[in-house]
């Protein structure tokens, strides 16, 4: 499993708007070849700040399956313009740690 994150900062005056625009595209997201899960956390400490977290089979689910997909236009299309700056999107993978 693969864990997509991406933090989103919204810009000013613009948050229930992006909120709106996001219940509209996380149907897109959740009908995505690979798709585990996702969920969109807002910052206690910066109401304009949010984290996308997204579960994904295998990272070529997102960085293939999803973004070179038409439904990815329509995505851009509905949430693009809310980022200031646009986020950095990075990718995790789970440790085996050694047991104690």
């Amino acid at each position: 499993m693969i864990l997509e994150t991406a933090p989103l900062q919204i810009k000013p005056g613009q948050t229930a708007a992006f909120e709106a625009a996001f219940a509209v595209a996380q149907n897109i997201i959740a009908s995505m070849s690979g798709y585990l899960g996702h969920e969109l956390q807002r910052c206690i400490e910066d109401d304009h700040q949010y984290l996308l977290l997204v579960r994904w089979e295998k990272l070529e689910d997102h960085t293939i399956g999803f973004r070179q997909s038409s439904q990815y236009q329509e995505w851009r299309k509905l949430l693009h313009h809310f980022y200031d700056p646009f986020p950095t999107v990075l990718h995790y993978a789970a440790t085996e740690l050694p047991k104690s």
